[in-house]
């Protein structure tokens, strides 16, 4: 029995969810192709709460999207969710970001293989089961035309997110199936946090930091 107030802003779109026991009560999004993050989000966080007749002091719970994804987007969204944990001594909750966004594929067989750009050939990439257990860590890697081959040649495999159009040019595999307009969502977060929060599994606040996976480097 948790309210939590979920956070994605891994990618361009500027995500907030508010969700009780999991259910999402309300979502506010901007899917934009620039980043308004440091504009939008906490503007979309005290509109979500007003509309729903609530304060800050009434959320259980805090989580956000750790990452992979844009340095910038990340340390937006886990520094705002760091400082609402802090200054309300709630817990924090950090998600996947690739898990979160393979939330997205209904697969009945086969694998599921999340997907965000990178730069040039490069993506962050996870690969999970139909049932959305991981099966893979996750990796930035650059693409080639014998790129997941091994679950290409074994079953149906589905690519989601916004580096999926790279690797589609490339891949000619009767297996594969690309999703290529969705990126990862608020909306996924909230059924992912209330699971984390049953069974406590929590971020030191103060040190959390988020998961970039690769060095910064100054384009």
């Amino acid at each position: 029995m948790a309210l939590i107030l979920c956070l994605e802003t891994a990618t361009t779109n500027c995500s907030v969810a508010l969700s009780k026991d999991g259910v999402q009560l309300a979502l506010k999004e901007d899917k934009s192709n620039n980043y308004s993050h440091a504009e939008k989000l906490h503007i979309f966080i005290d509109e979500i709460l007003k509309e729903n007749n609530l304060a800050v002091t009434d959320l259980d719970a805090i989580a956000v999207s750790k990452g992979p994804g844009s340095y910038t987007g990340l340390r937006i969204g886990v520094s705002t969710a760091k400082g609402l944990c802090f200054s309300l001594d709630i817990p924090l909750i950090s998600i996947a970001t690739l898990a979160s966004l393979a939330t997205q594929v209904e697969l009945d067989k086969g694998f599921i293989i999340a997907m965000l750009d990178a730069r040039r050939m490069e993506v962050y990439s996870a690969v999970f089961d139909e049932k959305l257990n991981s099966i893979r860590e996750t990796k930035a890697e650059v693409l080639d035309e014998n790129s997941f081959i091994d679950f290409l040649e074994k079953d149906k495999t589905v690519f989601i997110g916004n580096g999926v159009e790279k690797f589609e040019a490339i891949c000619k595999h009767s297996n594969a199936e690309f999703i290529s307009d969705k990126l990862p969502s608020a909306r996924e977060v909230c059924s992912l946090a209330e699971a984390k929060y049953k069974i406590s599994d929590t971020e030191d606040v103060a040190y959390f930091e988020p998961y970039y996976l690769k060095d910064f480097i100054a384009g």
